[in-house]
């Protein structure tokens, strides 16, 4: 597909999520505008490449020999993209059609790196507007939240809904594998888009519906399972940028958090915090490569 001189490729991670793309698919082809379209998947088990394959010829299939996680497939499929931008859609996810044409327009300014959707996400039975982003360093720690979606900066793009430049992408690298299997790799990615000066810009008029509960994170790991997780590479996203005063702040703060979590009853956090250490060689060879305190 070319609009104004821009080809897309639509990229979808799948991991045992055959009833997601029977469900999301027919969606997804009709609002593509005829996009290229691949599925990567992430070595599963189910018969979701089989029925890719006997339903949807069309469809370019890339498939993984080790189940590795997020940021590894979604990886694997920008790099086999043929078009200028690529827009991540999670298999829970289903855009409406036009679409595309709010994204595409924002990428006329060349400093712009990705362009999030307007996220309408199902979650307990009603509708919460998300896909604009706001975050801060506080006391040392990255806090980041939801925002009001009356604005169109952002604090990153979402990789479950988001349009991003490919060239750019190549430059940053990608998404880093060290926060598999889930989350902050797209919080990662566009803080190294801003430090290189890269644009970020939330799409209020790109539609999409998020069935969050219906997802393969909350449908296969336990919320205390979920919890650890996202703990952990908060900590690791902090290790890797945490600088100046900020790294005083953290240290400070850190045992204080651990210890009220412990307090609490409360193990995730500190689950989550033993489990980042053992990526400490990880993140002192990005810091030595790219970071000057």
């Amino acid at each position: 597909m070319t609009t104004k001189n821009l080809t897309v490729t639509i990229v979808i991670p799948n991991w045992n999520g055959k009833a997601l793309l029977e469900r999301h698919l027919p969606g997804i082809l009709e609002a593509s505008d005829d996009a290229e379209i691949i599925v990567v998947d992430d070595a599963s088990d189910d018969v979701s490449v089989q029925f890719l394959s006997e339903n949807y010829p069309k469809i370019k299939i890339i498939n993984k020999n080790k189940h590795e996680g997020y940021a590894s497939t979604i990886n694997l499929g920008v790099q086999h993209a043929r078009a200028d931008i690529v827009v991540l859609l999670n298999s829970d996810v289903e855009p409406e059609k036009g679409f595309l044409k709010p994204l595409l327009r924002h990428f006329s300014d060349p400093n712009v790196f990705a362009v999030g959707c307007m996220d309408k996400s199902i979650e307990n039975g009603k509708t919460t507007l998300r896909g604009r982003g706001i975050a801060s360093w506080i006391n040392g720690f990255y806090i980041h939240k939801r925002g009001e979606v009356d604005k169109m900066d952002t604090a990153w793009v979402s990789g479950g809904s988001g349009a991003f430049r490919k060239r750019m992408w190549e430059q940053l690298h990608g998404m880093d594998p060290l926060f598999n299997p889930f989350y902050w790799e797209d919080i990662d990615l566009s803080y190294r888009a801003i430090e290189k000066n890269y644009r970020l810009v939330f799409e209020p008029k790109s539609i999409v519906t998020h069935y969050h509960e219906k997802g393969k994170i909350l449908t296969t790991y336990k919320p205390k399972e979920v919890l650890q997780i996202s703990y952990r590479n908060q900590f690791l996203f902090i290790w890797k940028h945490v600088k100046g005063i900020q790294i005083v702040k953290h240290l400070f703060w850190m045992p204080v958090r651990i210890f009220q979590s412990i307090s609490r009853g409360e193990d995730a956090m500190v689950l989550g915090f033993v489990k980042a250490i053992l990526f400490l060689p990880d993140i002192f060879r990005y810091r030595v490569k790219n970071i000057s305190l």
